[in-house]
């Protein structure tokens, strides 16, 4: 089945909709007419066997993916429903990936585990007798560790040396595997082994000198992906893409998004000149949080007559509660609209775990995700003023 480019559109926002997996939802479209109807698709008594078709849509979309551009002709087409576009507020939050907690020993054993398995099968092609490890002693060994209770630091120092030990190993033999024989291997194994080595160069350093890693990398399958420490009580560090948000009247737009930690406090001037290009209009009211009201930014706002939430420095001005009071509606909009968006976003529309596997097709579910939000916040407003000029 061959979708339209309307079709393809549909399918990724029905994703995000339905929140199913891929499978499930290729069975939802085999025998739901509405949904084949919103995909511009027409099945009658043929059916979708291939269970790939979503993936395959997801990486081709998320090649030609331009972000700013997208969003100012959603916003052109969904402006008559948005009141206010001289008001914004901005935040930020992460959008986590499927990960499991990626600790030193899990890391490293992931490394040798895969690249003894290639290492195997590269061996039995060529005929080549396969170096000497204590692989099947180790994995033993780690089997009893990681079903331990109470890890003792001695148990951790000894295990981490031993498998630092093994994947050098295994290491080395790799490259005089492909020094000594005239083989290729695909791009996604050489971009895993190079993942592997730099794990490796990382963890050693960390082992022997105890200094921060910059850069960590957590994942072999996932080597852009780094910590991004979030100070949260429950959830200090978070793994995932880092989005700074604009929202306009409830509709959210992506104004920066990094799988780097970076500080959002230095993107309000940003922030501004993208809200700005959204609406066509001076942006008059801005709310964002303490982390946002540097001097610099205070300087910006000031300058361009922009009117925030930040906590007023010094002595304070005749009048000024009036301003308090603007001061305290703009961070309740912030605090309930915008925040509250996030958790919504996360709980309703499949952006609480990301399960794309390329850094590309993350970035195309989460764009995904947040528009789905608005697309449907929006058909409610459309909904609500149909009804209010058949009441009129």
């Amino acid at each position: 089945m061959v979708f339209s480019p309307k079709g393809r559109l549909a399918l990724m926002f029905l994703k995000h909709y339905s929140c199913c997996s891929d499978q499930k939802l290729v069975e939802q479209l085999n025998g739901n007419l509405e949904y084949q109807f919103f995909c511009d698709i027409a099945l009658g008594d043929q059916r979708i066997e291939n269970y790939k078709i979503v993936s395959q849509i997801r990486c081709e979309l998320a090649e030609d993916l331009n972000i700013d551009a997208t969003e100012k002709l959603f916003y052109q087409h969904w402006s008559e429903y948005i009141s206010n576009p001289s008001q914004a507020t901005t935040d930020a939050t992460c959008y986590e990936s499927e990960l499991r907690y990626p600790t030193i020993q899990k890391l490293l054993w992931e490394a040798v585990h895969w690249l003894y398995r290639q290492l195997r099968m590269t061996c039995q092609v060529l005929g080549k007798k396969m170096v000497r490890s204590r692989y099947l002693k180790w994995k033993r060994r780690y089997r009893s560790y990681s079903k331990m209770r109470r890890k003792t630091a001695k148990k951790r120092v000894s295990l981490t040396r031993a498998l630092l030990k093994l994947l050098k190993k295994f290491i080395d033999f790799e490259s005089e595997l492909r020094k000594s024989h005239d083989i290729t291997f695909t791009v996604r194994y050489y971009r895993r082994v190079a993942t592997i080595k730099k794990i490796h160069k990382q963890q050693e350093k960390y082992f022997k000198t105890g200094e921060k890693i910059k850069n960590r990398i957590v994942s072999i399958s996932k080597g852009y992906i780094r910590p991004i420490v979030r100070g949260k009580e429950v959830k200090p560090v978070e793994f995932g893409a880092k989005v700074n948000k604009i929202q306009i009247d409830g509709i959210n737009f992506i104004e920066h998004i990094s799988f780097d930690a970076f500080n959002e406090g230095t993107r309000l001037q940003s922030t501004v000149y993208k809200t700005q290009s959204l609406t066509k209009r001076k942006l008059k009211v801005l709310g964002a949080d303490a982390i946002y009201a540097t001097n610099k930014n205070r300087k910006f706002v000031t300058k361009h007559n922009i009117k925030t939430d930040f906590k007023r420095k010094g002595k304070l001005p005749k009048g000024y509660k009036d301003e308090k009071k603007l001061k305290a509606q703009i961070t309740k909009e912030r605090a309930s609209r915008l925040e509250g968006s996030f958790g919504k976003e996360k709980e309703h529309y499949h952006l609480k775990k990301i399960k794309a596997k390329t850094k590309k097709t993350e970035i195309l579910w989460i764009f995904f995700g947040i528009h789905t939000a608005n697309a449907l916040e929006i058909g409610r407003r459309m909904q609500q003023q149909s009804l209010r000029k058949r009441a009129a």
